[in-house]
C-alpha cells in the first residue's frame, strides 16, 4: 500500500473498516486470509484491518486458529487480488486496488442487516461510472430486446431498479410511449449522473434509491425492470418482496442481464452453482414466496431474462 493516500482513499477505508468491525458478532474472533504473503502491499492491508479489529476488540490472529475458550469457528475475511480468487469466506474484500478496497460478498446470517451494504455498493459502482458505458455500451441492443419481450404496457409506469447507466431506458420509454411514466432508481449518485442524459429528453424521473426501500407507495407500478441486480443484493428474498409491493397485481417483473449466466460466471473465473438465486429453482421458490409468479425462464449463453407476473 502507498505510504501516502488521497483523502477519498482514507474515507474509503475508513469506510471499509466500519463495515467489517459491523459484521463480526460479539465475541467472535476473525481471521483474515491472504492469497500470498509474499505480496507486501496485500499484507500491509491486511494489517490494518487486523489492528483496526483488535482495537474494536476483536480477536484476530493471522491465519492462526482461535485461543482456548473462543468459537471453533472464527470469521474468515478473505482479501481478494484477482478476479480469479474464488476462496471461501465469510467476507471477502476486492483488494485489487489496495487504495480502494471494497466489500463484495457477506455470506450467511452476517449479511442479514444488510448495513454494510449501502456504502460498499456505492464505493464499488462510483469509481466504474464514467467508464462503464464504454466497457458494456455494445450490450444497449440486448437490453432493447428484452424490454421487447417483457411486455411492458404502453401507458403505464415502468421502473428501472438498479438503471446504472440508464441502459435500459430508452427501450423503456419506447414500450410505455409518450402517455407513459418511466422511474430509474440507483443506489449510487455517479451512476445516475450518467444516466442523466439519456433520462433528460423525455424527461424520465432519476431517483436516488435503495432497491430494497423503495420511495413508491404500494402497487404503483404496472413493471419493473432489474438488470444485473440480484446478485449485488445482500438477502434477494427481500428484495423480491420489495419489488411485489410496488407493483400492482398482474404487474411484470423482468428480470435481465445482458451475458447468461455461465458465461458471467467464466468471465469472473468461477463456476455455477445450484442453490445461486438466479438458479431456476432458488428464483422460482423466491419469487413465489415473495408474490410473484414465474412465467418464462430463459438462460442463454447470450442473456439472461427471467419474468414474473404479480398475484
Amino acid at each position: 500500500m502507498p505510504q501516502i493516500m488521497t483523502a477519498a482513499a482514507e474515507r474509503r477505508w475508513d469506510e471499509l473498516l466500519e463495515g467489517i468491525i459491523s459484521l463480526i458478532p460479539d465475541g467472535v474472533p476473525a481471521v483474515i486470509s491472504c492469497p500470498s504473503d509474499d505480496d507486501a502491499v496485500t499484507a500491509i492491508s491486511a494489517e490494518r484491518i487486523s489492528e483496526a479489529l483488535s482495537v474494536a476488540g476483536v480477536p484476530c490472529p493471522r491465519h492462526a486458529p482461535p485461543a482456548d475458550g473462543q468459537r471453533s469457528e472464527p470469521v474468515v475475511i478473505r482479501l481478494r487480488t484477482a478476479r480469479s480468487d474464488r476462496a471461501e469466506a465469510d467476507i471477502v474484500i476486492d483488494a485489487q486496488d489496495p487504495g480502494w478496497p471494497v466489500i463484495r460478498k457477506v455470506s450467511g446470517p452476517l449479511a442479514a442487516g444488510g448495513k454494510w451494504y449501502l456504502a460498499e455498493t456505492r464505493a464499488f459502482f462510483a469509481c466504474r461510472a464514467a467508464t462503464w458505458d464504454v466497457k458494456f455500451g455494445d450490450d444497449i441492443p440486448s437490453y432493447a430486446a428484452a424490454v421487447a419481450e417483457a411486455g411492458i404496457p404502453a401507458g403505464g409506469t415502468v421502473v428501472d431498479v438498479g438503471c446504472g447507466t440508464g441502459r435500459a431506458v430508452p427501450a423503456l420509454r419506447a414500450a410505455v410511449g409518450p402517455s407513459g411514466t418511466v422511474v430509474a432508481l440507483d443506489l449510487t449518485p455517479e451512476m445516475l449522473q450518467e444516466a442523466r442524459p439519456r433520462c433528460a429528453a423525455a424527461r424520465d424521473a432519476l431517483v436516488l434509491a435503495d432497491a430494497r426501500r423503495l420511495p413508491l407507495a404500494g402497487s404503483s407500478a404496472d413493471a419493473v425492470f432489474a438488470a444485473g441486480l440480484v446478485m449485488h443484493l445482500p438477502d434477494p428474498e427481500s428484495g423480491f418482496a420489495e419489488l411485489a409491493r410496488v407493483t400492482r397485481p398482474g404487474g411484470r417483473l423482468v428480470l435481465f442481464h445482458p451475458s447468461g449466466r455461465a458465461s458471467l460466471a467464466a468471465r469472473h473465473g468461477r463456476a455455477l452453482r445450484p442453490d445461486e438465486p438466479l438458479s431456476e429453482g432458488p428464483l422460482r421458490r423466491a419469487t413465489a414466496a415473495a408474490g410473484w409468479e414465474l412465467t418464462a425462464y430463459d438462460d442463454a449463453a447470450d442473456r439472461f431474462l427471467a419474468l414474473a407476473t404479480r398475484r
